[in-house]
């Protein structure tokens, strides 16, 4: 297998990173179409795909956004929209590209161009019991505001919000 090949994510990914998406996560937090083309047009510079063989293997979806207001799940988002945060909005990896550290490598890309670009924090909702997976990268669960548990909870019950420094 060949190693993956890095690039900004590009309209060209959407087909198969719509597919990737329905297979890495629940049926409920499947995002429309229109709302998931809208993250790349926000701070594209975070929005990341790992091609491996002409394939999609990964992708990572991050833009700026406001500390601790995470958008709601299938929000068209604004494409004027900037923040002192980065929001780390969907990491997706392919079945066949799992414990080869890819994500990892998607993650650790957009921190450092977060950090390029002046951001300070990064911040996610760790979904599914994935919190260890993201503790490993540095992110500590947060004790959130009250209207922030309140969207935090429509990512299911064992959802987390997560932050880290940059």
């Amino acid at each position: 297998m060949s190693a993956p090949i890095l690039t900004q994510f590009q309209p060209r990914h959407l087909p198969q990173a719509l597919a990737l998406q329905a297979q890495a996560y629940p049926a409920f937090l499947v995002e429309p179409v229109a709302a998931f083309a809208s993250r790349l047009h926000v701070a594209a510079p975070f929005n990341l795909a790992a091609e491996r063989n002409g394939a999609l293997a990964a992708y990572l979806l991050a833009h700026g956004w406001t500390r601790e207001s995470p958008p709601p799940v299938g929000a068209v988002l604004d494409p004027a929209t900037t923040g002192d945060t980065l929001y780390l909005h969907d990491l997706a990896v392919s079945e066949a590209a799992r414990g080869t550290g890819i994500g990892r490598l998607l993650v650790e890309t957009a921190l450092a161009a977060a950090i390029a670009a002046g951001l300070n924090r990064a911040e996610l909702i760790a979904i599914d019991g994935a919190a260890d997976y993201w503790r490993r990268l540095g992110f500590a669960a947060g004790s959130p505001s009250r209207a922030l548990a309140a969207k935090v909870a429509h990512y299911g019950p064992a959802a987390q919000w997560m932050w880290r420094a940059l």
